[in-house]
């Protein structure tokens, strides 16, 4: 059996085997083959990107305005913020040379009485002292921080006396850009100053009503941007306005009472063309703080008015007849009898608002401001 198996394995079972051919190429011949084999891979490889360049190209040319629109307004942000930075600059070192050139003003600014202030300066030579009366013969001026009734946009007062220590601004139908006081004491926050006769506000701002003179018809103050910046009041009042969009926020307070009123007043701001120069004052004492429409029947219009660092004691302080586009008060400390039962801080129902955001005003117990 195991023959016959032996056998009929050896009649069905073959191998047909071809001879193997060796081409003599040489190092020529296969460089050649390798470049005929791979040929087709190459042409596919540049018909792929070939395929790729017009599928994308309308996409690139797509992108191409967006992308060179972000790298103009890179260079545009960069160029104009080193403009705004200079203009800065600009301003500071003005009023530097401001200050520099007028030893007097600072000194009065610094509480001193004028003729202690010319002592002061003119300890030393006559040149001195010719310097100091010059100076002190200059008329005052809003920008320089002397005392005085003022028109705005004018930067000379309509009244000034070396007795009279109120800065009092009024506004009428000549609207202004931009009035920025700041860094000021008021009332009787500092040594020897009283109070007007009179009066119990240390900061007035606002219109007036009609029943303050018979003859007088109701006034208010429009303001675009109203910012009361890091006050220090024994009380702050606030009614009878209308506000678009009224910030209250990271106020302390001797008490507070914040009871203003949804309602519809508009958005607005204040133009009028070829509108007055901007009116700044930084530093000085005054025994009060007016900004009023003093005219009869015609409103006070300031787009930005801002009022920062204003140290007072003796009185209240009062916004009230208001008419604001967005109105901010923050980071004020109100107060000065020790007791939270009497409300230092106070937002009357009289005072309408569209849109209102009260965050972060605490209730602290504090003493009268000191004297400095």
């Amino acid at each position: 059996m195991n023959k016959i198996s032996t056998l009929a394995n050896k009649v069905l079972s073959f191998r047909i085997k071809f001879p193997t051919i060796n081409l003599p190429l040489g190092k020529i011949g296969r460089k050649a083959a390798s470049i005929i084999l791979w040929t087709p891979k190459k042409i596919g490889w540049v018909l792929r990107k070939i395929m790729y360049g017009i599928v994308a190209t309308p996409g690139m040319v797509a992108r191409s305005p967006v992308q060179l629109y972000f790298k103009t307004k890179i260079w545009r942000d960069w160029i104009l913020g080193k403009i705004d930075y200079l203009e800065a600059e600009s301003a500071k070192w003005k009023r530097t040379f401001q200050i520099v050139k007028s030893p007097y003003s600072l000194l009065l600014k610094m509480g001193f009485s004028p003729q202690y202030a010319i002592g002061l300066i003119a300890v030393g030579t006559t040149a001195t002292t010719g310097v100091v009366a010059a100076e002190a013969m200059k008329p005052p001026s809003f920008a320089a921080g002397d005392p005085g009734v003022y028109n705005a946009p004018l930067d000379s007062p309509v009244f000034s006396d070396k007795e009279f220590n109120t800065l009092r601004l009024d506004l009428g139908a000549t609207s202004v850009g931009n009035i920025t006081i700041e860094d000021v004491s008021l009332g009787t926050a500092y040594t020897g100053s009283t109070l007007p006769s009179g009066q119990t506000n240390v900061i007035f701002v606002g219109g007036l009503p009609a029943s303050s003179n018979p003859t007088f018809a109701q006034t208010y103050l429009e303001v675009g941007h109203l910012i009361i910046d890091r006050w220090r009041c024994e009380r702050l009042d606030i009614s009878d306005s209308e506000i678009h969009k009224l910030i209250v926020s990271g106020n302390a307070s001797d008490g507070q009472s914040i009871s203003a009123v949804a309602g519809t007043p508009r958005d607005r701001g204040i133009n009028g063309g070829n509108r007055a120069d901007d009116m700044t004052t930084q530093g000085g004492y005054y025994d009060q703080l007016r900004i009023t429409a003093a005219s009869s029947g015609v409103n006070g219009k300031v787009d930005v008015l801002r009022l920062s660092n204003l140290y007072s004691k003796g009185g209240a302080c009062t916004l009230k007849y208001l008419k604001v586009g967005t109105m901010e008060v923050t980071l004020n400390e109100i107060g000065g009898d020790n007791t939270l039962s009497t409300k230092a801080f106070t937002i009357a129902t009289s005072v309408i608002y569209k849109s209102f955001t009260n965050t972060s005003n605490v209730e602290v117990s504090m003493a009268v401001p000191a004297v400095q």
